[in-house]
Order: structure tokens, then C-alpha cells, then sequence
């Protein structure tokens, strides 16, 4: 590729850090060009370097060793110079949530520079891009999780970038928000001849990129247009049914643990999506034999992505590797236990209703999700269901206690896994385990024997004397599932706990689910990525604070259009058709 028609070249970029005596390589030896123009997308696991090589295109950090231009400019020499003419999105971008939409693009122009004559204009057609024109005078602490996103890349488009840095600008945003985040990016690219480079963790995102590249431990491995990475993978993948009765996350589990024949199995549509060892013929795996034939699916980038990964290790490293044995009953059977039972719930925060007259039951052992856009209710129910928030009205009993008269009593069966890290940061992983083990009410040898069961199965005890706060994103949340079931709860609830995480973390945490599960441990999850729907039991879809679905994958899928096969398509006609019915009746 030309000089003329790169806009980020590198060339054998090396970084390290330090982490506590041990230095630590970030980069190794990295060198690409991002075209000019195009949508371009960094992909890899946890810790693969992704939010490092962001940092040092946009002139926040120096390298080790290598060279980077960007828009023709030696970043390391003229950092000023090129942070003047890019823009770049944190992970955490930092609105000021006690101000306005208007006052946080007011601050942001002030601190570019902006001039006063351009502000109009310019705020004006992001606030039409973004759709938040009529909400401009409204505090962007009561925005919902999609609408900041929209407004931080509102604020990081002030002035007008010749490059622009995403870095997982759609973490932690339901569908319909992420759908609109991707329609303002492509247009911007259209209508501006925008460069854009984002770093995901969601491989259909990066599947509607010109060029996307895939790091692994600092390392370049591969790079190129989707549909090439995706031949790495054609031929090679697969959808089969699992025996009658039983969730599709058994059957690929089962897959998972034969790693010699199957190098991935994910749930999708009632069935699990496989890709084969291209060197074993489909009629030689004996983890296929029983089940009906498998049929033939076209490669998608995340199967490449997968391949990918396998050939970096013999055997992709499953950190949660309880393989999970025996039947599933199903989760209809009137023989399993309710645990948790919602009877027309309702929480108001003034004159706001957040959860209006909610009911359902939750049974033992039961995966059960809760799924809605930001700001539908489903978090409000969640720390309800926790026991951490009072309900207005209503009844709600978890493990058989009554959570509106004895809180405490519950909190002690229930385990907790909060969407953002909780625990002590200055503790280290061993200390924090120590101080909720005592918490939970666990002392002497038990508590020593649980700590010490839990820093093996979740692969911690290499980091146990590291500060919490500076474990890798995937170390974390390892360690806040540890501390989590220390204590042996009844009920397991975790809180957008994959938000961010690689396909590959998203296997491995899910394969431990599903073997708690089968233990007998009750889990309810809320999650944005609607594929982890596919593991649940049943699922229910709020909005508006109002129940809009309640069933098995299967039967939301299918609610009111048999056409829709995927998940992400029928939660979006589901919300948007009751959205459709609310307005009408408004009228």
C-alpha cells in the first residue's frame, strides 16, 4: 500500500510496561497500514494489545522501538500535531453527568478549540446524526447507556477529524443502540471521507469493516478484508441439533471437550454452529455420533477468528473447564423448584415508573436472562431480584425468603457479579477473596480450602498476590466470579458479565455457567449480546419497564414472525413492534 493512501503506517512497533519486577511486551513487533478513507478493525482477545496500539496512534504514549506516521507525520516526534487533527474514544469516555447534552458539547469544543462561529452548525447536525436534538437539555447522567455512547462520540466529533479511534465504542449498548452507532459511523465515513480505526470485541461488527487485524499477546496475526479471513474457516462449519429434550449449550459443551476433532461450538437458533478440525473428516468425529446429520453453514469472520486461534495454541486454553455430564431436564418440568418468584412487581422513582406490575418464576438450576434496550427497566429488576434495591410494590421471594421483609437473610444464599469491577482494587486477588470469604461468613480451614479451590478452577493462583486493580479485564472478571461463589450460593447473578469480552473469553465463561447450572446452582443473567441468549433456559425482554416476552429462546424467536431464526433480529422486532403499539395507542 502507497504512502498516498495510508493514513496510519507501522513499521516493527515494540512496547513494553512494567508490572511490578516483571516487564511485560504489549507489541512485538507490529507493522500495518490503515487505509485512507475506509473502516478498519483491531480484533483479538483480552490483553492482545488492542487499547495499546490506539494509544500510540493517537500520540498518548510513545513506542518502545519501530516507527508510526500518521497523516504523514512521525507520531513520536509531533504528538501535539497529530492529536490536533484526529479523535479518539476511550473505552471510558468522560462526560461530565451532572451537565447537559448541550453544556457537554459546549466543554468538549472549548477544550479544542472549536471556534464560535462553527459550534451551531456543527452541534446541530451531530445532534440530528446522533437523534438527540430533542434531549439537549437534559443531564447526561439520565441518559441510558446508549444514548452516552452516542453523545461521547457527539463530544469526540466537536471538530471535524481526518481520523477518528473507536476503542469498543459499543460495550455495554443493546441492539437497536448499536445498530444506530454503526449507521452514524458508516455515514460519517460516507459524507466526510472519514478514516476510521475501532477495536471490538464483536466480530460482526468488524465483518462490515474494509480491513480488519488480528492481534493475539502483542502480536500481528493476520490482517485483511473479512470475506479473507473468513476462508480460513469455509468448508469447515457446521450446524447440528442436539438430542430432543436437551439446551443446545450441552451439546456444545460436549464439542468443546473434544478438541481434537472441533476447534469451536457456539448455540445459535436452537441448534450449535461447530467448526471441524480441517484435518478430520466430518464421518470420523465421534462426539457427532447419535445426533441427526450435520448441515453444511457458510464461514463467518468469527469462525476464521476461531481458526485463527486454534493455530496459535495446540489446544485453546478453557480457564472454566468443568465439563458438564448427564441429561438436562427440561426446564418446564413441574418437578424443579421455583427459587425466585415475582409477582407484580413495581418500582417508581418519584412520578418514573422503571418496572411496572413484572411477573414470572425462576426454577432450580435454571439459566434464565433478562434482556431489554438501555434504559428499559431490566437492571431496576435485576438489583431488586438482589435484593439491592426495595420494591415499590409487589412480592418478591428469592430462595424462599421474602425480599421486601428479610434482605439480609436472602443476600446470604445469592452470589453477585456486578457489570462493572467491584472489588477492593487495592487488595490483591488473594486478599479480596479472604475479606468476602469472612463477609460471607466463612472462617479457618473452610475458608482456606474454598479460596484455595477457587484460585485453581479459575486459573488465578500465578496472579493471586497481584492488586485487583491491575489484573487484565478477563483476570477480573475470573476473580469477581471467584469471589462470587466462594460461599456456595443458590443463586448465581451476574450483571452484563461478558460486556466486552473476545469470543474466546465468552466460551470458556459459558462453558462454567453451564456446569454450575448442571450442578444444580440457579444463574440470572443480564446480557446485550443477544447470541448469549442462546444458552439461557427461558428469557424474558423488557422495555419501557414493561414484560414484552417470556419463554424459551425458541418461542421468543418466534413470537409473532416465524420467519426470524436469530436472536438479535427477533429482540429487535419484539421491542420495535411494542414500541410501535405504544405510540399508536399515545395517538
Amino acid at each position: 500500500m502507497s504512502a498516498s493512501v495510508a493514513t496510519v503506517q507501522a513499521v516493527d512497533l515494540v512496547k513494553h510496561f512494567r508490572v511490578g519486577a516483571r516487564q511485560q511486551t504489549a507489541l512485538e513487533g507490529i507493522s500495518l497500514d490503515i487505509p485512507q478513507g475506509k473502516l478498519s478493525a483491531l480484533v483479538g482477545p483480552d490483553g492482545a494489545g488492542k487499547t495499546t496500539l490506539l494509544r500510540l496512534i493517537a500520540g498518548l504514549m510513545k513506542a518502545d522501538q519501530g516507527q508510526l506516521n500518521v497523516l504523514g507525520l512521525d507520531v513520536a516526534a509531533h504528538p501535539q500535531q497529530v492529536q490536533d487533527r484526529i479523535s479518539y474514544m476511550p473505552q471510558k469516555f468522560g462526560l461530565y453527568e451532572d451537565l447537559t447534552i448541550q453544556e457537554n458539547l459546549e466543554l468538549y469544543a472549548d477544550l479544542h478549540g472549536v471556534p464560535a462561529q462553527q459550534r451551531d452548525e456543527r452541534f446541530a447536525r451531530l445532534l440530528q446524526m446522533m437523534d438527540l436534538t430533542r434531549f439537549r437539555g437534559r443531564l447526561a447522567g439520565q441518559l441510558s447507556g446508549g444514548m452516552k455512547q452516542k453523545l461521547g462520540l457527539a463530544c469526540t466529533l466537536v471538530r471535524s477529524p481526518q481520523l477518528l479511534l473507536l476503542d469498543e465504542p459499543t460495550v455495554g449498548v443493546d441492539p437497536l443502540s448499536r445498530r444506530e452507532l454503526w449507521s452514524i459511523i458508516e455515514q460519517l465515513i460516507e459524507q466526510e471521507n472519514l478514516t476510521v480505526l475501532i477495536s471490538t470485541a464483536y466480530m460482526d461488527e468488524a465483518q462490515r469493516c474494509a480491513q480488519v487485524f488480528v492481534l493475539y499477546q502483542g502480536r500481528l496475526i493476520a490482517q485483511g478484508p473479512p470475506a479473507q479471513l473468513c476462508e480460513l474457516a469455509q468448508g469447515l462449519c457446521y450446524g447440528v441439533a442436539p438430542r430432543s429434550g436437551n439446551p443446545a449449550r450441552l451439546l456444545q459443551a460436549h464439542l468443546l471437550d473434544d478438541r481434537e476433532h472441533i476447534v469451536d461450538a457456539v448455540p445459535e437458533g436452537g441448534k450449535v454452529r461447530f467448526i471441524r478440525n480441517a484435518q478430520v473428516p466430518l464421518q470420523d468425529i465421534p462426539s457427532l455420533d447419535g445426533l441427526s446429520a450435520p448441515e453444511a453453514l457458510q464461514a463467518r469472520l468469527e469462525d476464521g477468528f476461531m481458526v485463527l486461534l486454534r493455530q496459535q495454541v495446540a489446544a485453546v486454553t478453557l480457564p472454566f473447564d468443568t465439563p458438564p455430564s448427564g441429561d438436562s431436564q427440561d426446564a418446564a418440568d413441574a418437578g424443579r423448584a421455583v427459587v425466585i418468584e415475582v409477582r407484580d412487581l413495581v418500582r417508581k422513582f418519584g412520578d418514573f415508573t422503571a418496572v411496572a406490575s413484572t411477573s414470572f418464576e425462576v426454577l432450580k438450576g435454571e439459566i434464565f436472562g433478562l434482556l431489554g434496550p438501555n434504559g428499559a427497566g431490566k437492571t431496576t429488576t435485576f438489583r431488586m431480584l438482589c435484593g439491592l434495591l426495595p420494591a415499590s410494590s409487589g412480592q418478591l421471594e428469592v430462595a424462599g425468603v421474602n425480599l421486601r421483609t428479610a434482605r439480609a437473610a436472602a443476600r446470604r444464599k445469592i452470589g453477585y457479579v456486578s457489570q462493572k469491577f467491584a472489588l477492593y482494587a487495592n487488595l490483591s486477588a488473594l486478599e479480596n477473596l479472604r475479606f468476602f470469604g469472612g463477609a460471607y461468613g466463612l472462617h479457618g480451614a473452610q475458608l482456606k480450602a474454598r479460596m484455595a479451590l477457587m484460585l485453581e478452577q479459575f486459573d488465578l493462583d500465578e496472579h493471586k498476590h497481584l492488586r485487583s486493580g491491575e489484573l487484565p479485564g478477563g483476570y477480573k472478571q475470573r476473580l469477581a466470579m471467584a469471589v462470587a461463589l466462594l460461599h456456595e450460593p443458590e443463586i448465581l447473578f451476574l450483571d452484563e458479565p461478558t460486556s466486552g469480552i473476545d469470543p474466546l473469553a465468552r466460551r470458556a465463561f459459558w462453558r462454567r455457567i453451564t456446569a454450575l447450572a448442571q450442578s444444580g446452582t440457579t444463574i440470572v443473567i443480564t446480557t446485550h449480546f443477544m447470541e448469549e441468549a442462546e444458552y439461557c433456559d427461558r428469557i424474558v425482554i423488557q422495555d419501557a419497564g414493561r414484560l414484552l416476552a417470556l419463554g424459551t429462546p425458541e418461542q421468543v424467536r418466534h413470537q409473532g414472525d416465524e420467519s426470524l431464526a436469530d436472536m438479535n433480529s427477533a429482540f429487535i422486532a419484539v421491542v420495535e413492534r411494542a414500541r410501535a403499539q405504544a405510540s399508536a395507542r399515545v395517538q
